[in-house]
């Protein structure tokens, strides 16, 4: 029987992991962080049965050292909006322990008033540590699966009219997946919609964009502020992979990666979000 092991350890003789001081420090970090999860099974070696991960933590941010008083103060390396979807552990997806990242969960990422709020919390009195914000986006999400169905299925909106808080979700969400249903248009042709996996590929698309129009809404927050101290990246987590999926203009690879700063670069992002091997792999399978 294979075993997999994860540690959260305090090594009192070494010294504790220090944070990241740059931005894109602090975006290199959570980019390994996501390799050593992806590759976690990896460590079932020739006659192995145990796959071990050991994440040191800092005694400071569980008030385990002796003799001190208090609760310990926050001091995240990066701040994550994320999914509420209960199998993406964002602490284990970037191989962190407590207080390194501030993390708020919403469904799809949506980004209302209440989640901003708590985002420029972050930024606004946690400036000291903070250098980076990360949107992260999965794979299967539901609350963009919701939506791709009823923007499929138009009738289906009707029984939602007394449900604002749902609808709060998904009318976000809507008008991302009619922007990326374009973008498969143009990419395939107006037939598209009617290859096997469309919907299966409008979703999948569709969470790539919605990550990023989430984070450049975030970074419009950020006027001002030098890029080297802070700065808003995004990724999709796929749960069949545990890789970070980092869409991009000028192509698709795992990591991180930054949002378009205009509307022509959202254009470029559709193509290339479009073009991939994700989507293209979706299209054209029976």
């Amino acid at each position: 029987m294979k075993t997999v092991e994860i540690t959260y350890r305090y090594d009192g003789a070494a010294p504790a992991r220090p944070r990241p001081t740059l931005a894109d420090d602090a975006r290199s970090r959570l980019e390994e962080g996501s390799r050593l999860f992806a590759n976690l099974l990896e460590g079932f070696g020739e006659g192995s049965d145990i796959a071990q991960r050991i994440i040191e933590v800092d005694p400071r941010d569980l008030g385990l050292l002796p003799g001190k008083d208090g609760a310990p103060r926050q001091r995240p390396f990066a701040a994550v909006l994320g999914c509420s979807d209960a199998r993406v552990p964002i602490e284990l997806i970037f191989n962190e322990g407590p207080n390194d990242l501030f993390v708020v969960r919403v469904a799809g990422n949506s980004l209302g008033t209440d989640v901003l709020g708590s985002l420029k919390y972050a930024i606004d009195h946690l400036r000291d540590s903070l250098r980076l914000i990360v949107v992260l986006g999965h794979s299967g999400c539901g609350a963009i699966s919701a939506a791709v169905d009823l923007f499929l299925e138009p009738a289906g909106y009707l029984p939602l009219a007394g449900d604002h808080a749902l609808r709060a979700i998904l009318d976000r969400q809507l008008i991302v997946v009619q922007a990326t249903a374009r973008r498969l248009a143009s990419v395939f042709g107006e037939d598209v919609n009617r290859r096997t996996h469309y919907r299966e590929a409008l979703i999948e698309a569709s969470i790539g964009i919605n990550a990023a129009l989430t984070a450049y809404t975030v970074q419009q927050e950020l006027q001002g502020v030098d890029p080297r101290e802070l700065y808003v990246v995004f990724g999709v987590y796929l749960l069949e992979s545990r890789e970070v999926w980092g869409p991009q203009a000028g192509g698709t690879a795992n990591g991180l990666a930054e949002p378009p700063r205009d509307a022509v670069g959202f254009v470029q992002l559709g193509d290339a979000i479009a073009r991939s091997n994700r989507i293209t792999s979706l299209l054209s399978s029976e």
